[in-house]
């Protein structure tokens, strides 16, 4: 990339070492983006999940049913400035600075600065997930730790690469640590969040073998200390857990469904239950959309009564599944589709891909409709966007708009593309290269599709965020150079290439080499 003709600018880029230009590039260049999309949708776009947030740590209700850990940053921001454009402006600096670390990362694998610059941008400029870091939502820190532990897995691999997989110098530890801190932000922020690093560990333990233990650290840990947190320490010092309606919705929507398709298999005893939560017509009927199970749990569900007969029910879905487990994975999938689909699902049963507008109605999502202390917060005034620029804001909503044309949606704002964009990549990557060190790379893109896929309420585009950006990230490797040395023993991964030893001594002299 050549520098600009400015002597103050070329004078001030030439006092910077040059392993640090190309992460400096990226965060300036990412963090100016982000700024902008902040100043047209100030303090930041917000949902239903938004109010909640303000309304958990302003009445002093908080809950775990959305992450404690956020509510916290929010509460943070509140009583520092009384607005929430505090906690926003820092999730700009935070994805910024992750970019610029997964970018250099890159660099280790051969790519070109400026291809790594190039992939860093886009991610901010692409409206979907650039607006999305300005949202006041738990999954942007969530999706900021994911790019954090990918940028540590691929310097990881990288180190075995070049045969360092045995050293244990302080880059080692910093990587072990930026490991540990991803999937730990993806525990705290997400109440599934922990199942991302158990999903990766097996990636992370077969593709890096002489980091095996490392490995089990920085992933197994964090999931427990997510673990600890939620059924231990939150309860203890009065945050309110979800409802069980709330924490098993999902196993009474897979009922609905498998009824749905085939009631034959419900036995009289098993109606009866169910007939105690709803109506059968309302089980076979609406609930029983396998895309959306916010509609199991809508009227005439009776919600106090699913909670009453939980364990009865949660029987049931044992016994559903043992039956059934054709139509039972079926229920699952076809909810998940969101995570493995590239296309939506037919808008009338609410399959299409589900994205948040970056505005805030005036009824707050009903939650001013519904709840006095909301309608009546003194925190109200905040709870709508203030752009710093209405011209900017005007043109940041025309190309917001413009970009989740659902034609373009499958490029644009559905993640599953982009999980097999990374897949095609780094496995061709590997293959050129004859190993199968750089597949540590998908560890947490796959895992993060596979998260989504166990468990998801409803073709939420957010969801699958976070894999946009690492997969937009992989694309570079196409173009990757890599060149690496070899220090460690026979069974490090080196490409072939490298691995070659030159003849030792006269070729032509009878008598064996000194080993000297």
């Amino acid at each position: 990339m050549r520098l600009p003709s400015v002597p103050f600018l070329n004078r001030t880029i030439e006092r910077i070492p040059v392993r640090r230009r190309l992460p400096l590039a990226v965060y300036a260049a990412t963090q100016v983006i982000f700024l902008v999309w902040w100043a047209a949708f100030y303090p930041g776009g917000m949902s239903y999940d938004s109010i909640s947030y303000v309304w958990h740590v302003t009445t002093g209700h908080w809950m775990s049913n959305h992450s404690v850990a956020y509510d916290g940053l929010v509460w943070l921001s509140i009583q520092l400035t009384g607005d929430l454009a505090l906690l926003t402006f820092a999730q700009t600096v935070a994805m910024a600075a992750a970019l610029a670390y997964a970018v250099t990362m890159l660099r280790m694998f051969g790519v070109r600065g400026k291809w790594g610059f190039a992939a860093a941008v886009a991610c901010a400029l692409l409206p979907a997930i650039g607006v999305f870091v300005v949202f006041v939502w738990k999954d942007v820190p969530f999706a900021i730790g994911a790019v954090v532990a990918f940028g540590a897995a691929g310097r990881l691999a990288a180190r075995r690469l070049r045969g360092d997989s045995q050293l244990r110098d302080r880059a080692f530890r910093n990587e072990i640590a930026m490991l540990f801190l991803g999937f730990l932000a993806m525990g705290l922020f997400r109440n599934n969040g922990l199942l991302v690093a158990v999903i990766a560990v097996p990636v992370l333990l077969l593709t890096l073998p002489k980091m095996r233990r490392w490995m089990l650290f920085a992933t197994v840990v964090p999931a427990l200390i997510s673990a600890l947190l939620n059924l231990v320490v939150y309860p203890a010092v009065g945050v309110k857990t979800p409802t069980k309606d709330q924490v098993y919705a999902m196993n009474y929507a897979d009922i609905a469904v498998v009824y749905g398709k085939v009631p034959q298999t419900f036995t009289p005893a098993d109606k009866a239950l169910m007939k105690k939560v709803a109506p059968l017509t309302h089980w076979g009927g609406r609930a029983a959309n396998c895309y959306n199970a916010d509609w199991a749990m809508q009227k005439p569900m009776n919600r106090k009564a699913a909670a009453k007969y939980n364990d009865q029910l949660i029987d049931l879905w044992f016994r559903v599944l043992k039956r059934t487990p054709d139509q039972m994975i079926s229920a699952r999938l076809c909810r998940s589709h969101i995570a493995w689909s590239m296309f939506p699902g037919p808008t009338d049963l609410a399959a299409n891909t589900l994205i948040t507008m970056p505005s805030v109605p005036k009824d707050l999502y009903g939650w001013a409709v519904w709840n006095d202390e909301v309608k009546h917060s003194p925190y109200r005034p905040i709870l709508k966007i203030r752009p710093l620029s209405h011209k900017l804001n005007h043109a940041a909503v025309f190309v917001w708009r413009a970009s989740i044309t659902p034609q373009l949606q499958w490029l644009l704002v559905r993640g599953a593309f982009w999980c097999y964009a990374a897949y095609a990549v780094v496995l061709a990557f590997s293959r050129r290269h004859r190993t199968w060190a750089p597949v540590a790379l998908l560890a947490v893109p796959l895992s993060l599709q596979l998260t989504v896929v166990a468990a998801n309420p409803a073709p939420l585009a957010r969801y699958m965020y976070a894999p946009i950006f690492l997969g937009i990230l992989c694309i570079p490797l196409i173009g990757a150079r890599p060149r690496f040395g070899r220090k460690g023993g026979k069974d490090e991964s080196t490409p072939l290439s490298e691995t070659k030893s030159p003849p030792r001594g006269n070729p032509h002299r009878k008598e064996p080499v000194s080993a000297v």
